[in-house]
């Protein structure tokens, strides 16, 4: 085979490899993400993305951008893509459109005000019971959606749906993920797992709100799972003399180490604040959960 025959085999292959840098089916790849939008401020930042306020040159309204570096497997993008795609809800942003060059992802979405909730807590030290039963309701609204639409977030302090998971009816999960201290018991232990985990990460955001720092905690993360596994946590007088029983006791029900003890507790209690106190009412209709 000759020179001019090596260059021609060369030349074949050339185009498969550069469609293989792109991983969307969908994704705009003819325009540029910055033709299109100016790049404002920084939002967040994380070991694979870096999220912007940015503005449509053309409409010039304001979005939200999250710049992904291809550095990440493919899966856990697609994962989040799909469902950001699959759910329609007011309390979950909104993906408008994703742009994609061979080595970054950009994700338009819904430009969110007011900051982030966990930054709040921080200056405020802690919510009003009715604030917090506020916030815990709209978390609630849009996870039962999410629920409803067979997707188990897993990870509820975080933003994004990354380590999300649509299921199939009947199927169990067992894949250990998530942030330490807000893991539910069975998801430490590796053992098959249900919606469920997300009640518990709603009772440790409740219990974060309600006083202003987190039910589990340690520096060393085999003494954290410990004190998770078994449960153990406090309600100290000093923190929580002004929370009443009813907001206690909604917590501890998604605090349940047992996980079909904690399903039927939280179910038809935790899943509705109606007039901003830790109550349950009709409005908000109990989730399956398993």
């Amino acid at each position: 085979m000759d020179l001019y025959s090596n260059l021609a085999i060369f030349q074949i292959k050339m185009p498969r490899k550069e469609q293989q840098d792109f991983w969307l089916d969908g994704s705009i790849k003819d325009v540029a993400f910055k033709d299109c939008y100016t790049i404002d401020k920084e939002l967040g930042r994380g070991a694979t993305a870096v999220v912007h306020k940015c503005e449509h040159k053309g409409t010039f309204k304001p979005w939200a951008v999250k710049i992904i570096t291809k550095k990440v497997e493919q899966k856990v993008i697609r994962t989040e893509i799909g469902i950001l795609l699959k759910l329609s809800h007011e309390n979950i942003i909104r993906l408008h459109e994703v742009y994609e060059t061979p080595t970054h992802i950009y994700l338009v979405l819904e430009l969110v005000r007011g900051g982030e909730l966990f930054d709040r807590i921080t200056t405020r030290g802690s919510y009003s019971e009715k604030d917090a039963a506020k916030a815990i309701r709209d978390i609630l609204l849009g996870l039962k959606h999410i629920h409803e639409s067979d997707i188990v977030h897993r990870d509820l302090k975080v933003t994004d749906f990354g380590l999300s998971k649509i299921i199939e009816k009947d199927v169990h999960m067992a894949t250990v993920c998530g942030t330490p201290g807000y893991c539910a018991p069975e998801i430490l232990c590796g053992t098959s797992y249900t919606k469920a985990v997300d009640l518990w990460s709603i009772g440790v955001i409740t219990y974060i709100l309600l006083c202003g720092y987190e039910p589990f905690y340690e520096e060393n993360d085999r003494l954290l799972f410990k004190k998770i596994l078994k449960g153990e946590y406090f309600f100290y007088e000093e923190d929580w003399k002004n929370v009443s029983e009813n907001a206690k006791a909604l917590t501890e029900a998604a605090l349940i180490a047992v996980r079909a003890v904690r399903q039927s507790e939280v179910i038809g209690s935790i899943l509705a604040f109606s007039d901003g106190s830790m109550h349950t009412s009709n409005e908000v209709q109990p989730m399956e959960v398993n």
